[in-house]
């Protein structure tokens, strides 16, 4: 007879907490979907009408905008998720109490990803590249394809994905060569002591002034550069676009060794000549 009462209090139990508390945690969880929707939404609004008022700006380029947007949305989500354990119960005073704490805990913990974090900012306030430019950090060259908070992602010319720390980045000298439009494109030339300097010169000019990527202005140099031991050492200077420079300093290589060789001008190598007395006693 004890087991039908047992039960039946159980079930009392069951319907009881129910009753009283169910409802409440279903109305909180509900509260908080609608929380995270809402936030959701509105961090969305936010990251296109910035978008739009940063996409009109002169003075903030593609980089910087991306940048700034996450540091919007990382902010807003904070913002959401105070929200939901505000409501939940949880009490925010003790948690700001003791940011400061836990704020050095951490920073001492993870020093490389704020350094990271800081180089990042500096990275995006003094915009030292673009989305798409060309650059030399390091040993690494590339095209930046991608920046966040704590990364750089560059394009090798040989198809590589190369991911740099920001703070590595910051701390090295960075070449941008899509900075400006016109980049120079520089060679040299050797040939021999006996070749016909004069006319070594009149084949490059041709050579460069048939390139329709070589500009105008400012006029390709061309000049005597340096007397070496074995050669006559010709500098040659044209002026091109970034993009074309790789495509014009391939193609001379090869036309002025057919050009050189067509003419009869000579291409020097090192020698070594060796002499010896024509009297040497033989040794048995």
């Amino acid at each position: 007879m004890t087991t039908p009462v047992t039960f039946l209090s159980f079930w009392d139990s069951i319907k009881l907490w129910f009753n009283q508390e169910a409802v409440g945690l279903l109305i909180t969880l509900i509260s908080i979907l609608l929380i995270l929707i809402v936030g959701k939404i509105l961090i969305t609004i936010l990251r296109k009408v910035f978008g739009k008022m940063l996409g009109r700006s002169k003075k903030i380029n593609e980089l910087m905008a991306n940048f700034l947007l996450k540091i919007i949305s990382v902010i807003g989500w904070i913002f959401v998720m105070l929200i939901v354990l505000g409501q939940m119960g949880v009490s925010l005073a003790p948690i700001i109490a003791g940011l400061g704490v836990t704020g050095f805990i951490l920073g001492f913990a993870f020093q490389e990803t704020l350094g990271n974090l800081l180089s990042g900012v500096m990275i995006v306030l003094n915009a030292p590249f673009r989305i798409g430019d060309y650059v030399e950090i390091g040993s690494i060259n590339g095209t930046i394809r991608d920046m966040d908070m704590m990364s750089v992602t560059l394009a090798t010319p040989d198809n590589k994905r190369v991911i740099m720390a920001n703070k590595l980045i910051w701390g090295k000298a960075i070449v941008n060569y899509s900075y400006t439009e016109r980049r120079r494109v520089e060679m040299d030339v050797s040939i021999a002591y006996d070749s016909d300097v004069n006319k070594a010169k009149e084949i490059i000019t041709d050579i460069i002034h048939s390139y329709p990527e070589v500009l105008a202005e400012p006029a390709p140099f061309i000049a005597v550069k340096k007397l070496n031991e074995f050669s006559v050492d010709i500098t040659v200077r044209p002026w091109t676009k970034p993009g074309d420079y790789w495509t014009v300093f391939y193609r001379f290589q090869q036309e002025i060794l057919e050009k050189f060789r067509e003419a009869q001008v000579e291409i020097p190598f090192p020698q070594l000549d060796v002499h010896t007395p024509k009297n040497v006693e033989k040794i048995s």
